[in-house]
């Protein structure tokens, strides 16, 4: 009886965990498994955190986190251990919450020619729970065409227009509810086909730089979020080169990262070495860095560090609140990344010959920096003196073209007019803008030639003072010419000197 009792647990064991079918005379208890075959998934009774209620589901069995991706009963759950799957009379996959239930919680409810052990249940390695016929293994129901909250490969989306049937996922209600939710994902059915050509626009992405994985450039490497211009984010630090040149310039592979330059014929510990500034990064991993103090110059920090061959590179670090502290680093300097905004400076440890190297780079930069500002200067120069002798020219030749004009304006009115002798009247008007001037005409009794009439008009055009008065005009309508000038309401120093009288005319 014992032997018969120990037979019958191994044959339940081997069921619940290696079975893959349901036949119509075989039964699915809460504790009980279905595996697929390739052990990719698994289907049996199951409570969502901290709920109490018992669901029939299908999850991830390799997953260590379970991960339900399909729920049969998800609107009718079980309250306690003590449901059933079964395939009953009718050919329909039905679940019960206890043995002898008449009206089962869920059903395939599917129409099926039933024979006996016709029609069988099988979970697929894709996570498909499939209801066919055995002899001719046509489907008569999946779980594919009745998605929970999760899509899996293989999986149709929208109406089937031959039988009607919509399949759309629907969220779960809570993480602790896996009753139908708020929100689903649907296709249109109505409508045209359309197609939208244009470019992506991101809303939301992870990572956001290449640099945010941590090491992404190795050891001693040194990641520029910045990099378009060199079309590769990673560089190294000053007295390291890769660890395999072709993996890291040809492969773009900088999981190997970086090593010493003359590593066997150069020393770090008391050879001549120094060490070289890289400016604005996040400094490397601190996990190797020790505080050494939060009160200690930059001068002081880089003694504390070269005193010890151990230390790799420095960082004088002024934290807000406190003041200047010294970070030191021992071993090697992991996930540093360019920082423009808010980096630090960190000092690196290099042997002579690089901080030579260094200095050399340094001084030729200056070189070419001068260089570069000389030819900026001359060029701005030229170009300075090419745009004045431009603007000299021109007003000189505007100058020019005013005065030919003038005097071809002259000469036209000297043809107009013979020299005869005539008399000066000064006359005060009004011009149609209510503008007061003072007038002089010419008759032809003054003794004032053409000639000196061109003069005066010249003369007084291009004098210009605050003090002078200005020539508005000029008109050589009929015998007597006229000059039209500013009218002066305190009158000029000769009318007080000569007691000169101004008669009113309408110009």
């Amino acid at each position: 009886m014992l032997f018969l009792h120990s037979s019958l647990l191994v044959l339940h064991f081997a069921f619940s965990s290696s079975k893959d079918t349901i036949t119509i005379n075989q039964t699915i208890h809460d504790g009980d498994f279905l595996i697929s075959r390739e052990n990719n998934f698994a289907l049996g009774f199951f409570s969502p955190k901290s709920s109490r209620f018992r669901y029939l589901g299908i999850w991830y069995n390799k997953v260590r986190e379970q991960t339900v991706a399909w729920v049969a009963n998800r609107d009718d759950p079980i309250n306690g251990s003590s449901g059933v799957l079964s395939i009953d009379q009718y050919g329909n996959l039905v679940l019960h919450s206890y043995h002898n239930q008449k009206v089962p919680v869920w059903s395939t409810n599917v129409s099926v020619e039933v024979t006996d052990t016709c029609v069988v249940a099988q979970l697929l390695d894709r996570g498909n729970l499939v209801l066919f016929h055995d002899g001719s293994k046509s489907t008569v129901w999946e779980s594919f065409d009745h998605p929970t909250d999760t899509m899996l490969p293989g999986m149709k989306l929208g109406l089937n227009r031959r039988t009607g049937m919509n399949r759309f996922p629907i969220c779960w209600r809570s993480a602790d509810d896996a009753g139908t939710g708020n929100f689903s994902l649907r296709i249109n059915p109505n409508g045209s086909p359309q197609e939208k050509d244009g470019k992506w626009n991101e809303f939301w992405s992870v990572p956001k730089s290449p640099c945010d994985p941590y090491g992404h450039c190795g050891t001693y490497g040194i990641c520029d979020p910045d990099f378009f211009s060199r079309r590769f984010e990673c560089d190294y630090l000053p007295g390291y080169e890769p660890k395999s040149p072709r993996d890291w310039h040809i492969l773009k592979d900088t999981s190997g990262g970086c090593v010493r330059k003359r590593l066997e014929s150069t020393s770090l510990c008391r050879h001549g070495e120094g060490f070289v500034k890289v400016a604005n990064v996040k400094v490397p991993d601190t996990s190797a860095a020790v505080w050494v103090s939060m009160n200690m110059s930059p001068r002081d920090c880089e003694k504390n560090c070269r005193r010890n061959c151990s230390c790799s590179a420095y960082a004088s670090i002024n934290i807000a609140g406190k003041e200047t502290g010294c970070l030191t680093w021992y071993g090697i300097l992991m996930d540093t990344v360019h920082n423009w905004e808010e980096g630090y400076d960190i000092y690196v440890r290099v042997d002579a010959v690089e901080l030579a190297v260094v200095a050399q780079k340094w001084n030729g930069f200056l070189e070419r920096k001068d260089m570069l500002g000389f030819l900026v200067l001359s060029v701005v120069s030229a170009w300075f003196v090419i745009i004045l002798f431009t603007y000299l020219w021109l007003k000189k030749k505007k100058k020019r073209v005013r005065n030919k004009w003038s005097k071809q304006w002259l000469d036209t009115i000297g043809s107009t007019y013979y020299n005869e002798t005539s008399v000066k009247i000064k006359s005060k008007g009004k011009l149609s803008n209510g503008k007061e001037v003072a007038v002089k005409r010419l008759s032809k009794d003054s003794r004032q030639g053409i000639d000196e009439f061109k003069n005066e008009v010249l003369l007084i055009a291009k004098l210009q003072h605050q003090n002078l008065v200005k020539l508005i005009g000029c008109c050589i309508q009929g015998e007597e010419p006229m000059l039209v000038y500013e009218y002066m309401p305190n009158k000029s120093l000769d009318s007080f000197l000569f007691l000169i009288k101004l008669e009113l005319v309408a110009i």
